[in-house]
């Protein structure tokens, strides 16, 4: 289960409606397309280093087995 920060987002009536269609082209909600674009927009900003973003702990013992996650 993804853990997701809740918050208002002001935006003129005409950008609402165009996400909107926007959205329905593409079988999302107006939310999910919200969250799209911001992931892809982070993705091309940051690459694979994106800040905030659990990455493995190259560090964990030496086993190889263990998944632990840090923050970068």
């Amino acid at each position: 289960m993804s853990d997701k920060k809740n918050f208002v987002l002001r935006i003129d009536n005409q950008t609402y409606k165009a996400l909107e269609k926007w959205a329905a082209d593409e079988f999302r909600s107006v939310n999910g397309q919200i969250e799209y674009i911001l992931s892809r927009a982070l993705k091309a900003q940051f690459g694979k280093t994106m800040p905030g973003k659990a990455v493995p702990d190259s560090s964990a013992g030496s086993s190889g087995s263990e998944s632990k996650l840090k923050e970068e």
